[in-house]
C-alpha cells in the first residue's frame, strides 16, 4: 500500500516507517523537521520537508504521490509544556490535523492511522485502563489529542473516513536504526541513560508522595518496535473494519524508581538522583489493557521486559551519543 507518514522523521514515526518497509508497503515521509531529523528516515524513503499548515504544499504532495493511506505522527507531545502554552498545542495538534483531514478529503484519501495517547484518560478510574473508560485529560496535550479523536469520529460518520486511533502509553527503546532524541529531552528513560552515560549530571524524580508503593509515578512502557508493528497491523486491519480504537502498552506498570533501578542493572553505572516536587497534570498511575488489539489484530509485543527495552535504548545511546544532532536541519527533499 502507498502510505504517507507525517512526522516520519521523529522517533516513533521513523521506527514505523522501517516497519512499513519491512512489511512491503511504500512510504513517503512529510515532516517540517522542527522535532525530527531527516537522517532518521531510511535512505530508501523520500523525506519531503513541509508543514501540515501549508495546505498548498500538502496538496501538491497528495497529487504527486497519490497515497492510499496516511499515518499521522506529526504533533507536539510535551505534557508539561502544554500546561504553560496550551495555545501552541491546540494550534499544532488540532488545527494542523484539520488541514490534513481537509486535504485527504479533497483528494479522496480515505484511511488514517492516528498517533493518539494515554493522556486522554487523565486520572484513570480503574487500572488497567480500557478503551471504553472515561476520557478526562488532565493536561492540554491530552485535550488536544482528544479533540482530534472527536474530529475523526465526525469525519468517519459524515465522510466515511476509515481510521484507527492508537492510544500509546510510554514508548521507549530502539530498533537499532533510530532512537529517542527530543530537544529538550523530557522522557524518563533517555534522561536516565544520558545520566548514566555522563552527558547529564543527575536525574530528577518529580514527586515522591504519590499513592503508589514507592511514592513515584507508575507508567506502562512499550518497546517502540512493538508500537510500530501495531501501526502496520492497524493499517491492514482497516481493510476489514473502518473504525479501530486501541490502547497500546504492555499491561505492566513500572515506577520511576524501578526504571532507574533497571538502568543501573543494564548500564552497570551509578546514576545520581534528586527528588523534586510533582509536575502539574501528572497522573499517579497509567497502565494499559491492550487485550482488545491482542484479540482483534493478534498483536503480541516481542519485547515486554523492562530491562530489554532499556538495554536497546542504551545500545543506541552508546553508538550515537549525540544522536542526530550533527545532522539536524539537513533536508533530503
Amino acid at each position: 500500500m502507498k502510505t504517507l507518514v507525517t512526522g516520519g522523521a521523529g522517533y516513533i514515526g521513523a521506527t514505523t516507517v522501517q516497519s512499513l518497509l519491512d512489511s512491503g508497503h511504500e512510504v513517503v515521509v512529510y515532516d517540517n523537521l522542527s522535532k525530527g531529523y531527516a537522517s532518521a528516515v531510511p535512505t530508501s524513503v523520500q523525506c519531503v520537508q513541509g508543514d501540515l499548515a501549508d495546505r498548498d504544499r500538502l496538496e501538491r504532495l497528495f497529487r504527486d504521490y497519490r497515497p492510499e493511506a496516511v499515518l499521522h505522527f506529526a504533533a507536539l507531545i510535551e505534557a508539561g509544556e502544554s500546561m504553560k502554552v496550551p495555545e501552541k498545542y491546540f494550534r499544532t495538534n488540532c488545527c494542523s490535523t484539520l488541514c490534513l483531514l481537509e486535504g485527504m478529503l479533497a483528494n479522496g484519501i480515505g484511511k488514517l492511522i492516528f498517533s493518539s495517547t494515554a493522556a486522554l484518560y487523565g486520572e484513570p478510574k480503574r487500572i488497567p485502563i480500557r478503551e471504553d473508560d472515561v476520557l478526562e485529560p488532565t493536561n492540554a496535550y491530552g485535550e488536544s489529542k482528544l479533540l482530534v479523536e472527536r474530529m475523526l469520529a465526525w469525519f468517519h460518520r459524515i465522510h466515511g473516513l476509515a481510521y484507527a486511533s492508537l492510544r500509546y502509553f510510554n514508548a521507549a527503546g530502539s530498533n537499532g536504526k533510530s532512537g529517542e532524541l527530543h530537544n529538550p529531552e523530557s522522557h524518563l528513560i533517555p534522561l536516565i541513560l544520558k545520566t548514566a552515560y555522563g552527558t547529564r549530571d543527575q536525574i530528577s524524580i518529580f514527586g515522591t508522595d504519590y499513592p503508589t508503593e514507592d511514592g513515584t509515578c507508575i507508567r506502562d512502557y512499550i518497546h517502540v518496535s512493538d508500537l510500530a508493528q501495531a501501526h502496520v497491523l492497524a493499517l491492514e486491519g482497516l481493510d476489514k473494519q473502518d473504525k479501530l480504537i486501541y490502547n497500546l502498552g504492555n499491561g505492566t506498570g513500572f515506577s520511576v524508581r524501578q526504571v532507574i533501578d533497571s538502568a543501573r542493572r543494564v548500564t552497570r553505572r551509578a546514576i545520581r538522583v534528586i527528588e523534586a516536587p510533582r509536575r502539574p497534570g501528572d497522573p499517579a498511575v497509567l497502565v494499559a489493557s491492550s487485550e482488545k488489539i491482542r484479540e482483534e489484530l493478534k498483536w503480541t509485543p516481542k519485547y515486554p521486559e523492562l530491562d530489554a527495552i532499556v538495554a536497546s535504548a542504551w545500545e543506541w545511546i552508546q553508538k550515537y551519543p549525540h544522536g542526530y544532532a550533527e545532522l539536524a536541519g539537513a533536508s533530503r527533499s
